[in-house]
């Protein structure tokens, strides 16, 4: 079914405002027999007759004072719908739809936020928090404009990454564990492990530095929450490893301890290739590589 296009309603108001087909087609850059036209086939949409012809003048029938308002309505909306996005265009207004994890959410994103939104104080950005599958299935189906996540293996060719920066690991040792320095996969072994749930690839890094030197880790617990397992350290029940970005602040009862060898994540701000770079996704990447 055909549907009034706006350009057919502007085109009826000025002429019911006007009194005068003519006078509408000049104040719409229209000839008189473009504008006739549009009348007409306004009346061959809706089915009905909408203006008469009084003393010389056009005015609306009972019909077309009928629509008066819903048309006013439309334009009205049309004229409120231009604005909105005028002030995207202009750059002063943006939303991010941002997908990460916990740790991130905590520990990094703040600065970042902050320093976002003091460039672009009309930026909304929307967190979400997630696991990197997740994060990174949503961010493929659109329901995200970008993730910030644990770097997996394989990414999938929809989508691509903006940045990327390293994130290095460490043991969260109980305060006053014995010895000093660098702990080695064969020392953390030896120690009850409360590490972060299977299934996620910051635990695959760890076990993957586990099976570099032969061994295969046997936690006595496994927590999704790096927060909860920073606690239990704290409360002398066993040791971790931890990504530092979680680490930047002391937990009482701990200590941290660098890894021998070393071993290292990396975290990316992962979007669509097809997605738009706009000014919002613009403020959003260089607030996480200046903070980085």
């Amino acid at each position: 079914m055909d549907t009034p296009t706006l350009r057919q309603l502007r085109t009826f108001l000025a002429a019911v405002e006007r009194g005068s087909i003519t006078e509408a087609a000049r104040s719409q850059n229209l000839t008189q027999p473009a504008a006739s036209q549009q009348l007409r086939e306004l009346e061959r949409i809706l089915g009905v007759r909408l203006l008469d012809r009084a003393e010389g003048r056009v005015m609306a029938t009972a019909a077309g004072n009928a629509i008066l308002a819903p048309a006013r309505r439309a334009q009205a909306a049309v004229e409120e719908l231009v604005s909105a996005a005028a002030t995207f265009r202009s750059g002063e207004t943006g939303r991010v739809r941002l997908g990460t994890g916990a740790t991130a959410c905590i520990h990094l994103l703040p600065p970042v936020l902050t320093a976002a939104k003091a460039r672009m104080p009309g930026l909304e950005i929307l967190v979400a928090i997630g696991n990197t599958p997740d994060v990174l299935r949503r961010v493929e189906e659109g329901h995200l404009d970008a993730g910030f996540v644990t770097m997996p293996r394989t990414l999938s060719r929809a989508l691509t990454t903006a940045t990327r920066q390293r994130d290095g690991l460490a043991a969260l040792v109980p305060a006053g564990s014995p010895g000093e320095g660098a702990l080695t996969p064969a020392q953390l072994a030896a120690m009850p492990l409360i590490l972060y749930e299977s299934g996620g690839d910051t635990r695959g890094v760890v076990d993957a530095w586990f099976r570099k030197a032969g061994l295969a880790p046997r936690p006595i617990m496994e927590l999704g929450s790096v927060e909860a397992i920073k606690v239990l350290v704290g409360s002398g029940l066993g040791a971790s490893v931890l990504p530092c970005l979680a680490l930047g602040s002391s937990t009482p009862g701990t200590e941290r301890r660098p890894l021998r060898p070393e071993t290292s994540r990396e975290l990316g701000l992962v979007l669509r290739k097809e997605k738009v770079r706009d000014r919002g996704l613009r403020v959003l990447t260089e607030a996480l590589e200046a903070v980085a």
